[in-house]
This record gives structure tokens, sequence and C-alpha cells, in this order.
């Protein structure tokens, strides 16, 4: 039987029909103890992560029989895909698998930053009354900027039309004749688009062109009061320049559910930022999600082994 390794969380019922094909290692805590992981992939033909796991080229030395490489998830940015190739070892995305969450998550988002009534149950418990400070904005009649539009931006901006927002995006790797552009206002010139927009969401992937690409002077663009919400990779947006940005007040708001390092460490320039949504890398992983995405990756990596 083919061994696999799995080394980080993965839906049960999926483990499970993946043991019963292969001999199966599954262990989380594997994720963070790189020795050990080595030692475990000797033998493994695939290789099971998320977003932690380090997949280099050191990794692919101590697993000289990997075939295969599952990612829960869609990023690639934690595998080394040119060694993988170079070595003939598959790689597969679940792709699609998260759109539904990641999109629900910048909409829910969206409207508690908008709104900002809920980023105030601490003064209304303490016996406050803050309903002047609390009153906030609709989302309805606002624009939202998409950065990027693939599928997760897409089904963002569907569901952004739905509650009476305008869409605006830009995607320089998108045809200009393809057909999601009829649902979008399509724009060239990023800084165009960031100084357009009530609201802006991240959907691009990290590369050397994106790393930074909002740094103090981009988010100093954004319309005054506009919110930032970045569930790509967090090495795309400077994490100091946004808490300067929204110490300042310049930004209304931010959404920051992936970050340079994960976890913070201590002294994070994001810590104590005032109306900042701060989550661990979730916006995709739902229940559903993880169900669907680890159904992908069992059947991905499975249709390899059993080749």
């Amino acid at each position: 039987m083919a061994r696999v390794v799995i080394s980080e969380f993965m839906d049960e019922p999926a483990i499970d029909w993946l043991r019963a094909r292969h001999d199966v290692t599954y262990d989380p805590a594997l994720v963070d103890d790189p020795a050990a992981l080595r030692a475990a992939c000797a033998k493994a033909s695939a290789l099971i992560v998320r977003n932690r796991t380090q997949v280099d080229a050191a990794l692919m030395d101590a697993a000289p029989g990997l075939r295969a490489i599952g990612r829960l998830g869609v990023g690639l940015d934690n595998i080394d895909t040119a060694t993988a190739k170079a070595r003939c070892v598959a790689v597969f995305p679940a792709t699609g698998g998260n759109v539904t969450s990641v999109a629900e998550y910048v909409i829910t988002a969206l409207m508690v930053l908008r709104r900002g009534a809920w980023l105030g149950s601490a003064d209304v418990l303490s016996g406050a009354w803050p309903r002047q400070r609390m009153m906030g904005l609709e989302v309805a009649g606002a624009t939202l900027g998409l950065v990027g539009f693939g599928a997760i931006a897409q089904a963002t901006a569907e569901r952004a039309r739905a509650l009476g927002m305008s869409v605006a995006a830009y995607d320089p790797f998108l045809p200009a004749d393809a057909p999601a552009w009829d649902s979008a206002a399509r724009f060239d010139d990023l800084d165009a688009l960031v100084g357009h927009a009530d609201a802006l969401s991240l959907h691009v992937p990290l590369t050397d062109a994106t790393r930074g690409l909002f740094g103090a002077d981009r988010l100093a663009a954004m319309r005054p009061g506009a919110v930032l919400i970045n569930t790509a990779r967090g090495q795309i947006v400077d994490e100091s320049a946004l808490a300067d940005a929204l110490r300042a007040g310049h930004l209304g708001g931010a959404a920051m559910d992936v970050f340079a390092s994960e976890p913070l460490g201590a002294g994070s320039p994001l810590a104590g930022a005032p109306n900042l949504i701060a989550t661990p890398h979730i916006a995709g992983v739902t229940v559903e999600s993880n169900t669907r995405i680890s159904w992908i990756t069992a059947r991905n990596v499975d249709g390899v082994l059993g080749k």
C-alpha cells in the first residue's frame, strides 16, 4: 500500500476513505515539527498539507518516493512547485472547494465594518449607550472594489450586487472579453480602482508583483473611511502601514484573515489598532468547505496513487 502523510487537519471521513486504500499517517502536529515531518515522509508516496506546511526542496529530498502533494486549499505559495515539477511530483490544489466560504466571509466583514454597530458590544455591556457613534453606513449604494477577479471574487461580487452594491474590479490576467466582466466595471489601472471604491477586497496570489502591493502610499490613496479586507496573503499588505492608517482614522476599518507571519508574534504592529477584525486564516474554512476540500484532495491524491 502507498504511504500517505497528512500534516494538518482534514475531515475525518475523507481520511478514513484514504485509510481503506493506503497506509495513512495523520498527525496535525507534524506541521510544527519539521524533523518529524521529514522522518514521516521518508517512505511517503503522497503528502497532504494546508497552508502552514512548507513543502520545500529539503522536504522533497527527504521523500524520494513522493508522487503527489495534495493542498487542502488553493494557494500554493508554501509549496515549491518548480521543484515538484522537476521531480514529476503532481501538485493538486482543491480548486473551488472554498469559494462560498471566502465569499461569505468577505461580505460579512464588509457589513460589520461598514455598519460598525457590532464593534461596540463592550461599551454597551458596560452601561454606555453610544447610539450616534455606532450609526454606521449601509452597503447598499456603495462600491466594492475587487483586486483580482477569479472565482472567489466573482462569487463575492454576486453577493454584493444582491445587497445593492456596485462592483468594480481589477484583473490584468482576465481577458477583457471574459463573460465575468458583464457583472462588474472593469478597471485597467489599480490605483484608479483604489481611489474609486468604498471597500476593497484582495483576491490575488502572493507573487513578486503582489508582495507589498498595499503599502503606505496605496493605503493613503484609498477613499477616506474606506475599508480593506484581505483574505489572500498577509505579505500583500504592509501591516505597519495599515495600523497607521487605522489609528489615523483614514480608513474606516479592516478585516485581516492572513498575516505576514502566522501565528502573529509578540509586538505585532496591528495589536490595538482600532476597527480591525483579525481572524486566524479561517475565511476559507467552514464545516462545509472543510468537507468539500478534504474530499477533493483525497480523490486527487488517490487518483495518482491508484495508477
